[in-house]
């Protein structure tokens, strides 16, 4: 195996960059809140190998299955967690050269994932092709206060000679999935507009009807003074932003504050989305990058307060497990029972950020021992919820009274998942579902779950169990 990540008990750290280990690092590196998650993707422009992804639990496209060939009960598509609106983009240039590593000499570089207070900070020093010599450094964190909310501070700084700087903060609806069966966009953007200090985005999946709004603000200070500027509206088919430009002295640090609101129509009226996602991105800038950081930082130390797991004498395995705690943490939260756990989170697209019978078998009995009741009970609810659907998979292979087969994987109940042979034949998650409520009232005592929910889907799963022994009906 690769090893080029350093040993540190609470940080995940690269230092120097290597383009082979970019999609590596995008994944590694990623944050979210349970609500939606960012991968470690640049915020500046980057011609090199990189799989951009932005991720919105719940918002998912069922993309038609791609095969060959058919058989009783097989899923016409497979569902996916899409690959949604950018909202992490700044254009730079550094007087006519567009800032991209890809194209630049890069003296010094460290990117790090700090678990313990939830954020993202990566540093570097580059040289452009012309031999100006630039600084950048930038933090980002996707709110565990206010789940709708993302923050970026970036900075730049020339140590040797002044010159032009650009910079373009925008959002970008016109995205594409790497794993589209048929290389076909998910998206149609119904809105793209900019104002001064501001843009917003409205987009729809061409399936389902899912609608996310996105909004920008921001604000520039030149050593930690504000700036009054004068901004260029950018309005493009799925891209909206603002461009500033600036005469930079050598030695200056020019900072750029970017707040994002990211709303869907699962939590708010589609015809107010725009709206709200202004009033909330609005509400960031009010409130400042250092308040909502600290706000975020709070959320973090309740939750390791009650998950950590300490392992003394072997930091690496010690870093392991906090990557663990905070890879769960920061996927799933327990504040919606429409949620569920993706194998992946919202790191990548593999898997389709679906829901699978792991989150039973692993991800439950993590929670039940580490955090609130109410966490593992909503994953439970969101089982029930999809008992219908269970009862509704198990009759297309010829089950009946009432007998359910969860699926291998879904997004609302539905089986979804491309191989035929794994979705009915490897059936052990009906007992990962039946175990999971054993474990959770044994660990909790919260017997009424079991009479209000858990029960009903014990008798089905068991209906199944023995509608599928010889010489029972």
């Amino acid at each position: 195996m690769k090893k080029y990540l350093k040993s540190d008990e609470w940080l995940i750290i690269e230092e120097g960059f290597d383009p082979a280990n970019q999609r590596s690092s995008e994944s590694i590196f990623s944050i979210g809140n349970g609500f939606m998650g960012q991968r470690a993707n640049f915020e500046e422009f980057y011609s090199g190998r990189s799989l951009q992804g932005s991720y919105i639990g719940g918002i998912y496209y069922p993309d038609k299955t791609k095969v060959g060939w058919w058989k009783n009960g097989y899923p016409e598509y497979f569902a996916k967690v899409i690959n949604s609106p950018n909202w992490i983009g700044i254009d730079v240039k550094i007087g006519e050269e567009r800032l991209d590593l890809a194209k630049c000499k890069v003296e010094a570089f460290t990117r790090i994932l700090n678990m313990r207070e939830g954020y993202l900070f990566r540093k570097m020093s580059v040289v452009m092709p012309s031999g100006q010599r630039v600084h950048v450094e930038s933090t980002r964190f996707i709110s565990m206060d206010h789940r709708e909310i993302g923050a970026i501070k970036y900075s730049v700084l020339l140590p040797d000679t002044s010159a032009t700087v650009e910079l373009t903060p925008y959002i970008d609806g016109d995205v594409k999935n790497e794993d589209a069966n048929y290389n076909e966009k998910f998206w149609n953007i119904l809105e793209s507009k900019a104002g001064e200090g501001e843009a917003w985005l409205l987009t729809q999946t061409k399936k389902l009807d899912f609608t996310v709004g996105v909004s920008m603000r921001y604000a520039l200070t030149l050593d930690s003074k504000p700036m009054d500027v004068h901004p260029a509206m950018v309005e493009l088919a799925g891209l909206s932003g603002n461009t500033v430009v600036t005469d930079l002295p050598a030695g200056k640090e020019l900072t750029l504050y970017k707040f994002a609101a990211v709303l869907s129509n699962l939590n708010h009226p589609a015809d107010e989305l725009i709206v709200r996602s202004r009033q909330i991105s609005e509400m960031a800038l009010q409130k400042g990058f250092d308040q909502l950081l600290e706000d975020h930082k709070k959320q973090w130390a309740r939750i390791w307060s009650h998950s950590d797991i300490v392992i003394k004498g072997d930091p690496e395995a010690q870093q392991g497990i906090r990557f663990n705690i905070f890879q769960l943490n920061q996927t799933y939260n327990g504040k919606d029972d429409r949620l569920n756990i993706g194998p992946k989170g919202f790191t990548g697209e593999k898997y389709g950020g679906s829901t699978y019978w792991d989150t039973e078998a692993y991800c439950i009995p993590f929670f039940v021992a580490t955090a609130p009741p109410e966490v593992t009970r909503k994953l439970l609810l969101y089982r029930y919820r999809h008992l219908p659907k269970a009862i509704e998979n198990a009759r297309k292979l010829g089950f009946t009274g009432g007998a359910a087969l969860y699926p291998m994987v879904t997004m609302n109940g539905e089986e979804c998942h491309n191989e035929w042979e794994i979705t009915f034949e490897e059936i052990h998650r009906n007992g990962a579902i039946a175990f999971a409520i054993y474990n959770y009232v044994r660990h909790t005592g919260d017997v009424q779950y079991l009479a209000d929910y858990g029960l009903e889907v014990l008798i089905a799963i068991a209906r199944f169990w023995a509608r599928g022994l010889p010489g029972l009906k």
